[in-house]
């Protein structure tokens, strides 16, 4: 029995388009006698009824997860589910379904917090040092930045990660599990208790440059920016890194995202698309007035190493590490041919996670971030 088996924490990963066949390929790498819950990631192509029918049907217990925009557990795969599940011993899981983002509010996240807390197994109240949470949003509610700041507000210090569902890059319909079904519009938040270590975390491989850009017209509600430096917003975009409009494309917002200086610290904000009007749609709400600075990579695989050294020296094992990862971090190391490299290197945390069209970290919504969590033995 192997020290995972021993704490009833298991990974799993299948690529099959049957539904059928996936899910009962994950509840064989998955089962155990004494399950606390199972969290997934699956890619959109599935007809998601067909999925959420096996998912009731295989797993008696919490279950909880989103569509993807590719999914990763021991390498980079799309078109299959990744998954992780939890022991009772060890574990408590209490999700909850927020049906609505767009209706979900400040009284609503302390209601959720208090039921959560009636709740709790472990503790007797909410413990930043026993429990942790996630979030799984509508990649496309355009609406993570607030319930993910109330969501934390609530939690008393209780870390919080979470991703965007996505839909490979469609973007056409995102949905979130839980309760047995996909919902669209929603967002799942998921307590976790835990018997074992943990640790949160985010990274980045970005620092910025010496190019500035003032936002002169925006739309925050949609994510449009209609102006940068009074010109045309992607005309001007493009003319800030020395290219031609027509030559705007993921990845080349995958290499030049902005970034925001909050207090002393740097976030990214990623750019989505070029819109039909010359405007630029964001991952992320962007104000007017906004002073943002072209960002710069400083070594992608070479940071990612280096903070899952960090994480690596806290632990004497790591017996899983759950990610939230953006796309555009996906794209990037498909172009530059690393993706290997990366699967090396998550290779040591034992991880399981998925590409997301935006990450959560406490209060932040972020872009072309890793946020996740690393459980572990001291």
């Amino acid at each position: 029995m192997s020290i995972a088996e021993f704490y009833k924490i298991k990974r799993a990963e299948v690529v099959s388009p049957d539904p059928v066949e996936a899910v009962h390929s994950l509840s064989g790498q998955l089962h155990k006698d004494d399950i606390a819950g199972v969290i997934f990631f699956c890619s959109s192509s599935y007809d998601q009824d067909a999925l959420a029918a096996e998912f009731r049907a295989r797993f008696d217990c919490p279950v909880a997860g989103c569509t993807t925009a590719g999914e990763i557990g021991t390498r980079y795969q799309e078109n299959g589910i990744v998954a992780v599940s939890f022991g009772k011993s060890d574990f408590c899981l209490h999700p909850v379904l927020i049906p609505s983002m767009a209706g979900f509010d400040a009284k609503a996240s302390f209601e959720m917090a208090d039921k959560v807390r009636g709740q709790l197994e472990f503790s007797q109240d909410l413990d930043p040092d026993a429990m942790f949470a996630m979030v799984l949003l509508d990649g496309l509610s355009v609406m993570e930045e607030p319930v993910t700041a109330y969501i934390h507000a609530a939690l008393k210090g209780v870390p919080l990660i979470g991703g965007s569902a996505g839909d490979s890059l469609k973007f056409r319909e995102t949905r979130v599990f839980a309760d047995g079904r996909f919902y669209t519009g929603a967002g799942v938040f998921i307590m976790i208790e835990s018997r074992l270590p943990f640790k949160t975390f985010k990274l980045q491989h970005f620092e910025p440059s010496d190019k500035d850009l003032v936002i002169t017209e925006a739309d925050p509600k949609t994510r449009v920016v209609s102006e940068i430096d009074g010109a045309p917003a992607a005309e001007e975009y493009a003319s800030i890194l020395g290219l031609k409009i027509q030559e705007l494309s993921p990845q080349v917002f995958a290499r030049y995202p902005v970034m925001l200086e909050i207090g002393d610290q740097w976030y990214v904000r990623s750019i989505q698309k070029v819109n039909p009007d010359g405007s630029l749609t964001f991952f992320c709400a962007i104000d007017n007035g906004l002073v943002l600075t072209v960002a710069r990579g400083v070594g992608f695989v070479e940071t990612l190493e280096a903070a899952i050294d960090k994480l690596a020296a806290e632990f004497s094992t790591i017996l899983c590490t759950i990610g939230c990862d953006c796309i555009l971090r996906r794209l990037e190391l498909t172009e530059t041919g690393k993706t290997a490299r990366a699967e090396a290197a998550l290779a040591r945390l034992n991880f399981v996670g998925f590409s997301t069209f935006g990450e959560q970290f406490n209060a932040i919504h972020v872009n072309q971030t890793l946020t996740g969590v690393v459980i572990g033995e001291k």
